[in-house]
């Protein structure tokens, strides 16, 4: 729908970014959180700039966002023009000397509580000037389109050009809070306890793949959130499989097993953690602290 031209102002790279992230979002709330800002503040975005256009991009129903024609011939040039923006970002990174400014870490969020954050006080000892901001999520952050500058991940990535390093290896033990472990005692058979586990979605996690395979146990709890089984075995609810570095994190306690379970408890999942960066980042200074910083301490958790 074409509409009555309003006067012509430049287009900024801001409107270019708003314009990809309702592209590539189902909702203006989720361009929102892409973007850092609210629902509101999204929509008054995008209503000046079809009116800066004088064309309306999206349709809104109770569905979502539907892109319209003129939205679909935009689309590929500002593709381009983001491509350009983090050609630019990458080259002016380049340029820097000092260990400074701001580094943007995602990873799950038990990661963040258990690895990343015990780091910190000594990053910024080091390093005064630096500044961190932490993304904890369970989805994986696209760095290629500069949404992080490193991330820590459990499986490792296959494309982009980036950089990737195995810190450790981490396996999963059972656990419960000090109170249910004790009440157990000496854990007999599996469906003895109560048990939290993964919901369908995240099924194929391998925890949820043990579980199924070796407890065959119907769990009391299921949730995608691994900080949600952490917290309800914190209180008691039930057992549950967590990487062991977590379990004195959280104050849990290891269940102990009847011999009849060991031979199952052998073949407890075991995950890798990866650092990554793009290529072009991983000489800056301010990135370079960090991604130092993480495998030193990594190296030395795994010595011990």
């Amino acid at each position: 729908m074409q509409r009555k031209k309003a006067p012509k102002e430049a287009l900024r790279w801001d409107d270019v970014r708003l314009f990809l992230a309702l592209c590539r979002a189902r909702t203006v709330g989720e361009a929102g959180r892409t973007l850092g800002v609210d629902s509101s503040t999204v929509s008054r975005r995008l209503n000046a700039l079809e009116e800066a256009l004088a064309t309306t991009l999206f349709d809104r129903n109770h569905e979502g966002l539907s892109a319209t024609k003129a939205a679909e011939d935009l689309r590929p040039v500002a593709e381009e023009t983001e491509e350009a923006m983090l050609r630019f970002a990458r080259a002016a990174d380049g340029l820097e000397r000092e260990v400074s400014g701001l580094v943007r870490i995602a990873c799950p969020p038990d990661v963040a509580n258990v690895v990343v954050t015990p780091l910190l006080r000594e990053l910024f000892t080091r390093h005064p000037a630096l500044r961190v901001e932490i993304a904890p999520g369970e989805a994986v952050i696209d760095l290629t389109r500069r949404e992080a500058d490193l991330a820590l991940r459990t499986v490792r990535p296959a494309q982009g050009d980036l950089v990737v390093t195995r810190l450790t290896s981490v396996r999963w033990v059972l656990v419960a809070a000090v109170e249910l472990a004790q009440g157990l005692g000496t854990l007999r058979a599996w469906d003895d306890a109560p048990w939290v586990s993964w919901g369908a979605r995240l099924s194929m996690v391998g925890a949820a793949k043990w579980l199924e395979a070796h407890a065959k146990v119907e769990p009391v709890l299921r949730s995608d959130s691994l900080m949600v089984q952490i917290a309800a075995a914190s209180a008691g609810v039930g057992v549950t499989l967590v990487p062991e570095p977590s379990a004195a994190h959280y104050g849990l306690v290891p269940v102990r097993l009847a011999p009849s379970l060991r031979a199952a408890a052998a073949s407890w999942p075991t995950d890798e953690l990866f650092l990554v960066t793009q290529r072009a980042l991983r000489g800056v200074p301010r990135v370079a602290a960090v991604w130092d910083l993480l495998r030193e301490r990594a190296a030395g958790r795994t010595a011990r």
